[in-house]
């Protein structure tokens, strides 16, 4: 074990920058590193992931402030990053929207008729989730900021609200395959390799690895379970469940919840009866039918366009209810956005961090520590660690997928002589599945930075608590993996 640990130690992973060979070794893993701890102990997570991405500018040693400034360019100014940046902007106006509409409370006032138990008020959140299963984005704002209300008044804690808005949307997503953007995109890395040929294989062969998807799998039923109480909480969330039913704090004191005050301060005017169908239920649905009509038609779901086509409808809908002046509407807008700008700075720092562990060379050094050990019979196993370790440390299952499917996928076909069969699908499952564990719970993921901001939970908090959940699932998912690979794939 000593041995081990000083070759980890010593080990360097050498990449080339414009012609000159640079070693970071260790030290590639450094930035995250210093970015999680620092989270945990100062619970402030944007400084903490800013100091991180300093840290790793360091180590690249270049120039701290053309550094940082080159970082902040290349990272930020993605295409990706500024789809993920409009899609908030629109989703806070359109929660601002429902704030002003009161739709959101009338939707709470209706719920609140049936006199539901604690257990059936997060039973409810669970299946709302899951309803919402389109958008692992919207899905967590969506059900966080309708429940909230329900979950306060039934004295559950914004920590269990947050894990299951969180479980509802990144697991839920990456299971159902050609039905969520995730699915698309592990086929789209998939053309090419093997046999895979075509996109019609490539969807095919992601389809066939969803039973063996077993992280995801286990993780929304367990969440299932824990919402109904058929498994009892444990761990910090046991802790923060208990603060909350006794002392009546759904947040720990002094705890910073990620919700704005912009956001909670709107509130309908005077006299207004706001409609459950035409404020509430359809604005769900337009989203719902545009981006499942554009993926069936288009074959690409048009997340972003559904959000925009939303925002038209409330602000038009909403003037001709005369809820709101014209100029009120201009300024709820702005309070909306407003509202989601601390979490799109978190965001935004994590993709800096993100980037530079990428730059570092920190996934490769992650990889080429374990190839060593990738057996026929280890091979899933081994896969889902990775990933779940890379996921993790960068909160990104997208980037984590993009760079160990071209390198582990083609090591499942050597194994089944170029043939698609049970390993290669177990495989692609265990990627999908490894990947999401550390874009489920690393403080660094967006899905995870938007759960605490649509239940109003401190966001390190959110992160401790459900961390030991997402542990226990993924210690299962490895227990059956190990298993399948030591007496099916070997």
């Amino acid at each position: 074990m000593v041995k081990l640990f000083l070759s980890c130690a010593v080990y360097k992973f050498l990449y080339r920058k414009d012609g000159i060979i640079m070693e970071y070794g260790i030290l590639s893993l450094a930035p995250v590193l210093i970015a999680l701890v620092l989270s945990f102990v100062t619970k402030d997570a944007l400084l903490s992931i800013l100091v991180g991405v300093i840290v790793g500018v360091v180590i690249t040693g270049v120039d701290p402030i053309s550094g940082l400034a080159g970082i902040f360019q290349s990272a930020l100014g993605t295409p990706d990053f500024l789809w993920v940046l409009c899609i908030e902007v629109f989703i806070g106006i359109m929660v601002a929207y429902f704030q002003k509409s009161g739709a959101i409370q009338a939707f709470a006032a209706w719920i609140g008729k049936f006199n539901l138990s604690r257990r059936m008020t997060s039973g409810v959140a669970w299946c709302l989730g899951l309803i919402i299963f389109f958008s692992d984005y919207f899905s967590p704002l969506y059900v966080g900021n309708v429940m909230r209300p329900l979950t306060d008044k039934a004295k559950i804690s914004r920590e269990k609200l947050s894990f299951i808005c969180d479980c509802t949307s990144a697991p839920v997503a990456c299971m159902l395959g050609p039905l969520s953007a995730w699915g698309t995109y592990m086929a789209g890395l998939l053309v090419g390799i093997g046999v895979i040929t075509s996109a019609d294989m490539a969807m095919t062969t992601v389809i066939k690895a969803v039973p063996f998807n077993f992280y995801c799998i286990i993780m929304v039923f367990f969440c299932c379970f824990n919402a109904f109480g058929i498994i009892p909480d444990f761990g910090p969330m046991k802790k923060a469940e208990k603060r909350a039913l006794e002392e009546g704090k759904v947040v720990a004191d002094g705890a910073t919840p990620l919700l704005s005050k912009e956001l909670t301060n709107i509130q309908p005017n005077e006299g207004i009866k706001p409609s459950l169908l035409f404020n509430f239920a359809i604005p769900a649905l337009i989203i719902v039918c545009t981006v499942l009509g554009t993926y069936i038609f288009l074959g690409s779901g048009k997340v972003l366009e559904a959000f925009i086509l939303v925002v038209i409808y409330q602000f038009i809908v909403m003037l001709i209810q005369k809820m709101a002046t014209l100029k009120e509407m201009m300024e709820t807008a702005i309070e909306g956005i407003k509202s989601v700008m601390s979490a799109v700075l978190i965001l935004a720092m994590a993709y800096c961090v993100n980037a530079i562990t990428k730059q570092l060379g920190a996934p490769e050094y992650i990889l080429n520590l374990t190839e060593s050990w990738m057996t026929p019979a280890l091979l899933v196993t081994i896969s889902f660690l990775v990933c779940a370790v890379i996921s993790f440390l960068t909160g990104s299952s997208w980037g984590t997928w993009a760079i160990l499917t071209p390198i582990v996928v083609p090591l499942a076909f050597s194994i089944t002589g170029g043939e698609l069969g049970t390993v290669v699908y177990a495989t692609v499952g265990a990627i999908m599945g490894g990947a999401t564990f550390g874009d489920h719970c690393s403080p660094l993921s967006d899905t995870t930075i938007l759960s605490s901001l649509g239940a109003g939970s401190d966001h390190i908090d959110h992160t401790k608590t459900q961390v030991v959940y997402a542990i226990t699932c993924a210690a299962l998912a490895c227990i059956i993996t190990l298993i399948l690979g030591v007496t099916v794939l070997s």
